[in-house]
Order: C-alpha cells, then sequence, then structure tokens
C-alpha cells in the first residue's frame, strides 16, 4: 500500500517502536540510510542497522531477527518482489519500503496491511487496476457449484442444461481474464527501471518534520548523483531533480551581506554550479582525468593512437602545456586555472564534445577541502566494493557509511584513492576489449566475456563495477564501431565471479541511445533463459539484470536468450 503522509503514516507510527533497519549495498541507500539515522538520533529511536547486498543476506537477517522486532525499514530491497512470499512474516510484522527499483510489485501494491511503501507522489508508477490483477474468491467458488437439489424431473434436466451453458460461459470468461491479466502484467513487469532516488524521499520526510539539516540536504543531493553517474535515470528526470533540490540549497546556504550574519568560513556550504564532466578532477591531474572519464575517452577514442594525438591537440588549442595538465590539479598555476572551465567548455564543442558541462553541487569544508558529489560517489561506491583488504563485507558498508560524515575525511580521501585505481581499471580493460575486438555481435544483442587471468578482473565480480564497466565499455564500442546496426543494440558482459565454484556474474544493460528511458528488459529475459534450459543460475541481486552463473551452462543458457529476443 502506498503511503500518503509520511510523517503521520510511517514516522509517528515506528518512533515509539524498536526498528530494524535493512539497507541495499548501494551509495543511495547509503544516503538515505544516514538521513533516516540523523532522524533517530534527534527522537531517540532505538534501531538496529543491517547491510544486505541480496535477497539471500535479506532472507537470512529477517530469520536472525524476526523474534525481536516487529518493525522492518527496507531501503532500497524489497519493492520489486512479493515480500510476503519471500518472507512468509506473521501477521503482526509490519514492512516500511523505501525502493527506487521499478516496477513495483502489484501484490505490494495492494496489500494494505502489513506493507507500506514510501514512494514520492509524483512518480509515475502505471500499476495496474486492482480488478484487472485480482479476482474475488467468491467468482470463483460460483463455477464450481452445482444445482443437484432440484425436484422436479423435468425441471431439473432445464436446469442442469441452462446451468452447464451457464458454466460454460463462465469458464470461457475466466479463460480471457486469466490471458488479460497475463497480458497486463507482462506490459507492466517487462522493463526494470529507476524512480526517485530513496534519498531524495527520505530528505523530503525530515523537510515536512522541519528537521531537515544542511548534512541531510546532502546526503540527498549524493544519492540523486549517484543514479545519475550509475547511468540509472534519463537527464530529464536528474535536470528536474536537482531543480527540486536547488531550491532547498538556496534555502539553507543564503548568506546576508553584513558581517554580523554571514557565516564562518569553517562552516559547512554547499553551492550549486555548473561543472566539467570529469571524473575526480580536483583531486587527480586534468591529464589523468581526460583519460579515466568515460565521456571525454569514448569520445576522443583514447585506446587508439590516433585518439591520444587528438588529445594532446585538444589540450594545445586550450594553451595547457603538457607538464601542467599532468601534475596534481591542485598545484597548477593559478593564472592556467582562471576561466578553465569555460575555455574547456568552447572547444570540447570543436571535438565533439558538447555535453562536457554538467549541472552539480559542490561542498565546501573551509578553504582547503571542496568536493563536488561525483566525487563522493565515486570515493564511497569503491570503499563498499573494496577488494583491497579482505574480511567481511560488513566492514566495508560500515566504513563507506562512515565516509559519508564530514569528521570522517581520512576515510573520503581513502576512497578517492581506491576510486582512481578503479577508473583506471575500467578504461585499462575498455582498451583492452575494444583493441582485442572482444565484443563480439550475438544477433539481438552485444556480448563481452571477460576471461580468468584478465588484469583487475576480481574487481569486476563486484556488481557496482561490473556495471560501471558495462557503460563505459558500450559508450566506448558506440564511438568506435562503424556498424549502425551495432550502434542500437544492448550489451551483456560475463565476469569470473568464484573459480572454485565455477560460477560467474553477468549483467545486462539497454542501448546506447539519445532517446534511451533507462528501461532495462534483461531482468525478465534472464528469468526466462534460465527456465527454458535449466541452467543453474542465482538470481540474487536486488537489480534483476545481474545474475550468478554456472560457467558450463553459459552457451546454452545464451543460445536461449539469443532465440529469445530474435
Amino acid at each position: 500500500m502506498f503511503i500518503s503522509d509520511c510523517r503521520r503514516e510511517f514516522y509517528d507510527v515506528i518512533v515509539s517502536q524498536r526498528v530494524l533497519l535493512l539497507a541495499a549495498s548501494d551509495v543511495d541507500a547509503l544516503c538515505a540510510c544516514k538521513i533516516l539515522q540523523a532522524l533517530f538520533q534527534c527522537d531517540h529511536v532505538q534501531y538496529t542497522l543491517v547491510p544486505v547486498s541480496g535477497w539471500q543476506e535479506l532472507e537470512t537477517a529477517f530469520l536472525e531477527h524476526k523474534d525481536q522486532f516487529k518493525y522492518f525499514v527496507l531501503i532500497n530491497c524489497g519493492a520489486n518482489v512479493d515480500l510476503l512470499e519471500i518472507l512468509q512474516p506473521e501477521e503482526d510484522a509490519f514492512f516500511f519500503v523505501c525502493d527506487s527499483h521499478r516496477p513495483i510489485n502489484v501484490v505490494n501494491v495492494y496489500n494494505d496491511t502489513q506493507i507500506k511503501l514510501l514512494v514520492k507522489q509524483d512518480d509515475d508508477l502505471d500499476v495496474p487496476a486492482y480488478g484487472d490483477i485480482f479476482r474475488d474468491e467468491e467468482v470463483e467458488e460460483e463455477d464450481s457449484e452445482t444445482e443437484s437439489d432440484r425436484s422436479e424431473p423435468s425441471e431439473k434436466r432445464r436446469c442442469f442444461e441452462e446451468d452447464v451453458i451457464e458454466r460454460t460461459m463462465k469458464r470461457r470468461q475466466r479463460r480471457e481474464w486469466e490471458a488479460r491479466r497475463q497480458e497486463i502484467l507482462f506490459d507492466y513487469e517487462q522493463f526494470e527501471y529507476h524512480g526517485t532516488s530513496s534519498a531524495m524521499v527520505m530528505f523530503d520526510l525530515a523537510w515536512i518534520m522541519s528537521k531537515d539539516l544542511n548534512d541531510m540536504l546532502w546526503w540527498a543531493i549524493v544519492g540523486l548523483t549517484d543514479q545519475w553517474v550509475q547511468d540509472k535515470i534519463t537527464q530529464m528526470k536528474y535536470v528536474t531533480d536537482i531543480g527540486i533540490l536547488q531550491r532547498h540549497v538556496s534555502r539553507h546556504n543564503h548568506r546576508n551581506e553584513d558581517e554580523e550574519n554571514s557565516l564562518s568560513i569553517d562552516c559547512m556550504r554547499i553551492a550549486f554550479e555548473y561543472d566539467l564532466r570529469l571524473a575526480l578532477y580536483q583531486h587527480w591531474s586534468l591529464y589523468e582525468s581526460f583519460c579515466n572519464t568515460s565521456y571525454t575517452s569514448a569520445s576522443l577514442k583514447l585506446w587508439s593512437v590516433q585518439g591520444q594525438k587528438r588529445l594532446q591537440e585538444f589540450l594545445a588549442e586550450l594553451g595547457l602545456p603538457l607538464k601542467q595538465v599532468k601534475q596534481k590539479f591542485n598545484s597548477m598555476d593559478m593564472s592556467l586555472k582562471e576561466n578553465l572551465r569555460e575555455m574547456i567548455e568552447e572547444s570540447a564543442n570543436k571535438f565533439g564534445m558538447k555535453d562536457l558541462r554538467v549541472q552539480t553541487f559542490s561542498i565546501h569544508f573551509g578553504f582547503k577541502n571542496k568536493f563536488s558529489a561525483s566525487d563522493i560517489v565515486y570515493a564511497t561506491a569503491s570503499l563498499m566494493e573494496n577488494i583491497e583488504e579482505e574480511g567481511p563485507e560488513t566492514t566495508n558498508f560500515i566504513k563507506a557509511l562512515d565516509s559519508l560524515s564530514r569528521g570522517n575525511l581520512d576515510k573520503l580521501h581513502q576512497g578517492l584513492d581506491l576510486a582512481k585505481k578503479q577508473l583506471r581499471a575500467i578504461q585499462q580493460t575498455v582498451a583492452s576489449c575494444i583493441c582485442t575486438n572482444f565484443i563480439i555481435s550475438q544477433g539481438p544483442f552485444l556480448y563481452c566475456a571477460l576471461m580468468e587471468g584478465t588484469p583487475d578482473v576480481k574487481l569486476f565480480s563486484k556488481p557496482v563495477s561490473l556495471c560501471l564497466l558495462s557503460k563505459y565499455l558500450l559508450k566506448s564500442f558506440v564511438c568506435s564501431t562503424k556498424n549502425k546496426r551495432c550502434k542500437l543494440l544492448p550489451l551483456i558482459v560475463a565476469a569470473p565471479m568464484d573459480v572454485e565454484q565455477g560460477t560467474v556474474i553477468m549483467v545486462g544493460i539497454p542501448p546506447e541511445t539519445e532517446s534511451s528511458d533507462k528501461k532495462n528488459f534483461f531482468g525478465r529475459a534472464f528469468e526466462k533463459a534460465a527456465d527454458s534450459t535449466n541452467s543453474r543460475t542465482s538470481h540474487n541481486h536486488f537489480d534483476m539484470s545481474i545474475i550468478e552463473l554456472k560457467t558450463e551452462d553459459r552457451s546454452k543458457f545464451l543460445d536461449a536468450l539469443i532465440s529469445l529476443l530474435s
């Protein structure tokens, strides 16, 4: 059931209870979690936080805690499946689900007792009508009723004939209704996509209760930016939500001209700005950022010698010496950094990079520390999927969560260093795949399999890193290929998951087109292909378009997928 009043129907209900908070392992979920934790701290709400990275962990966490808790809050997990069927809870358990995954399961929508959905009111959900999906039990019982208690034989025979005709009509109507129901459900569930960021939904709750702080606003901004960096939402949706947050930024960060009311320079300040679409450039060198940003690397084809020449021509046109652009951005001459953004934007159009400017926000802690929202996204995601330190995934989750607090700048800087390594690994893998023609057309889709022993292959056994690689790979392939048909195809990427168990992780992403609505059909396609071939697959991830598969079943699974999508 959708909640219309988040304060009255959600927060006021749980504020006096012990709450189990189940959060998915993505940056948006972390930000929503931080906002909710801050609200819980304000009101002294008792809660336990458990990170979950998939359905199995969600079930395990629920089974472990179901006797101690009656109120469960799920962040970025649980909306797109029948929760009650998976968890089998008692009737006195209540679930509050704040999840950006779409479409929302219809059973969750129409369950008005145990499932409460926190969704932004103006999201376009297109949920089918109740009568089209569910049929009353009384109607079904009527089909099996017989009228054998009539007394008169002739009357009995006539009534029997009428009854047969009536029941035949009912059966036909039922079959038609069932066929229509399947068709409606197929249309509704066919594509997977994302709605409003969960962090923004939580910030709206804080704002309604007049408890919104600048920190909470920043976490909402990072949650939205995560959706944009991961390519989960359309550019139109991103710009619309940026506009909503911009009004809050103006309200929270307004500085009066007179000295008495002006903020201290040590205070945290958020600013809206038009920035360059270059990853981590303020904490890296300009040259490294150009080489390792998906957009510039694909536009200039930097995996080729010709592409490297084009980059040098571009820098020469800007009048930037290589010695300057190859050193840390903070160390560049101030005279060169003045009007640098405007100069780069102006010259970028000539080199086919017309979208190098992007609307975003930045945060300042005093004079020294300035971060853009995308910097935080890359750093937090890298901490969460850190493969350099052995240990439980929970440790990485807590580190990533801590890095979002402004008092933990050392963890944030550690995340930035990891993010640079991740981006370098992605670009090197992209260059290798394109130069060795690893991407092959399988008919209805493109396919790329990373081999065991490939550099950094362990990193790509993690879902967020693999998704980033897949999106960068498709963007680069579209820019490099001359085959017009291939430019319109989606992509599947497979990487080794666990060598000992012989499994691969596979992700499918939609085509790279300007009119792309970011809707992904691979989730349902993977399920059908696995069922039809009895492939040993694990659909454990909250994103349906990511699966784990036994290596020896891969060829028959792909064959089924080709015939299904052809």
